[in-house]
């Protein structure tokens, strides 16, 4: 329980965080991004990392001073990147056992609507799919258990990356030094999280519409 209220603080307060986070580690900041971003990209355990919202508000901090906003989206690219590559080969050589299985900490259902999702629209799933919390996580794994060709997968990761990291961070950047945002950091914050879930959300509505 402590954990949880924790990890929903550090969201409701995700620029007060970041910017001690670069007043007390400098540099080493970049770092810390880098390995978060890989984390929610790479492993399929940790789909509740900050996504969207940690991008925005390094965008943010850097507009203040506190990153160099060119260095800071090249890293976060790259992190991506490399997080949906690992992401990727997990699936295709594991993948197959884990769905013959439930886990305590890989929820089935999420990798059976990332498949559906998949199917339906095939390698754009891994550039829509950046733009969807919990789904961006599971969408390089679930094309490695389908075995998508290498050299596809890695075009659409490339274009997703650059796309997703480049939108937030330069969004952050643009935005960062407004006082209404800066007043309203957190309704922000959460806005961003509902904008990208809400395809998500009309997604999973759509079963119960047609049944109805």
């Amino acid at each position: 329980m402590e954990y949880l209220k924790l990890f929903i603080d550090v969201f409701l307060h995700l620029d007060q965080y970041l910017s001690q986070v670069v007043a007390d580690y400098g540099t080493l900041t970049y770092l810390i991004l880098f390995l978060i971003i890989f984390a929610e990209t790479g492993l399929v355990v940790t789909p509740f990392l900050p996504g969207d919202s940690l991008l925005f508000a390094a965008g943010a901090i850097a507009s203040l001073g506190g990153l160099n906003p060119f260095l800071l989206a090249a890293l976060l690219i790259a992190a991506a990147i490399l997080g949906d590559a690992v992401n990727y080969f997990v699936g295709k050589y594991i993948g197959p056992k884990v769905f013959s299985r439930d886990y305590r900490f890989l929820k089935r259902e999420h990798l059976e609507r990332t498949q559906l999702f998949y199917e339906k629209h095939g390698g754009k799933t891994i550039i829509i799919a950046r733009f969807m919390p919990i789904v961006r996580t599971f969408a390089p794994f679930v094309a490695g258990i389908s075995s998508m060709k290498y050299s596809k997968f890695l075009f659409y990761n490339i274009v997703g990356a650059v796309v997703w990291v480049v939108s937030f961070v330069a969004l952050g950047y643009v935005v960062g030094e407004n006082p209404l945002v800066k007043k309203n950091f957190t309704l922000v914050i959460f806005g961003i999280i509902f904008i990208s879930i809400l395809p998500a959300i009309i997604q999973a509505l759509k079963p119960s519409k047609n049944k109805a």
